[in-house]
């Protein structure tokens, strides 16, 4: 939109470039820059939102419609700007050659050259490692511009979706902070919303709680953990699932089905999880609470899961009745 550009051509804010390094940027921090950058504009999209949501619901439409199309046009001109610097350093996104891209971009994160030269030796096992670690940043990275220029109609559509099933039922999405701590914070919102003040657990807890819970019934979820990760012949089952749950009690991890899972088991709540994209989901049935309880404390913790909400994975948010907040 025009009024992201500065009268005096300058970048727009959100997005400044460092003109007053004269280095060249390597590839490891042009690729922080712009995860950087992309969280930027998934904080500024949650704040327009909150703002969007105030006023009449006639309001309320206008106003959505204005953030839609503002993001839409920001994250057009962000993937525009983050493929052409990635162009200027070798990296390109064009079509027919993705495999040897995302190869590319795997050997310049583990610092390995990426110029056509003729291979005398083979890999050193230092130089593989470092490729091996590589891996999962440059898919990342790739996933991220090859979805940009979908993410915006594919969210839209998945909103409007939810938008009719949470409607006719009184409720609606409160945001919640997209930073890897979503589905914790968005639990965090729905205990304080059913206890009727601040909830009794913060996320950093609830991260703690999961994590104990999964270790004291580690059989129950083994089967799951096989399944939904890669197997590495130079670590043993039980010592991949406790890294896994030193990552859900001491990092940013998403949490998906499993955390899910052990938090209906750790609350002995019923958690109920709307979605855009995919059926419905319950978990917990057993802790359900009988229909026309009045007991707000033994209410389910209701959740929303977006697909599509940003280029970086899946998103949970809160659902609450539409007229809270």
């Amino acid at each position: 939109m025009e009024d992201t550009q500065e009268k005096d051509g300058k970048p727009p804010e959100e997005f400044p470039e460092d003109t007053h390094e004269k280095k060249r940027e390597t590839l490891d921090e042009m690729l922080s820059r712009h995860r950087k950058e992309i969280s930027q504009l998934q904080n500024k999209e949650v704040a327009m939102k909150k703002t969007a949501a105030k006023g009449s619901k006639a309001e309320q439409k206008s106003k959505k419609k204005q953030v839609e199309d503002e993001i839409s046009q920001l994250s057009s001109n962000l993937k525009e700007k983050q493929a052409a610097e990635l162009a200027s350093i070798g990296y390109s996104s064009g079509s027919g050659k993705e495999k040897s891209n995302l190869d590319n971009l795997v050997k310049a994160i583990a610092g390995v050259s990426v110029t056509s030269q003729a291979e005398h030796s083979r890999p050193s096992k230092s130089a593989k490692r470092r490729e091996k670690r590589a891996q999962q940043e440059a898919a990342r990275e790739q996933r991220i511009q090859e979805e940009q220029g979908n993410i915006v109609s594919d969210r839209m559509i998945e909103n409007e979706i939810l938008e009719k099933k949470l409607e006719p039922l009184g409720l609606t999405v409160n945001d919640i902070k997209p930073d890897g701590h979503c589905l914790y914070r968005a639990v965090e919102d729905q205990l304080a919303l059913l206890s009727g003040g601040s909830s009794p657990y913060s996320y950093q807890e609830l991260r703690e709680m999961v994590a104990a819970y999964m270790r004291k019934h580690a059989s129950d979820f083994l089967p799951f953990f096989l399944s939904e990760t890669e197997g590495d012949s130079d670590i043993s089952l039980a010592e991949r699932f406790e890294n896994y749950c030193k990552e859900i009690e001491s990092t940013a991890a998403w949490g998906g089905q499993l955390e899910l899972g052990a938090l209906t088991h750790c609350l002995k709540k019923h958690i109920m999880i709307f979605s855009g994209s995919f059926p419905d989901v319950e978990m917990g049935k057993e802790y359900k609470s009988d229909v026309g309880t009045t007991d707000t404390s033994n209410q389910s913790i209701m959740l929303s899961y977006h697909k599509h909400a940003f280029g970086l994975g899946e998103h949970y948010n809160s659902v609450i009745p539409g007229l809270v907040r």
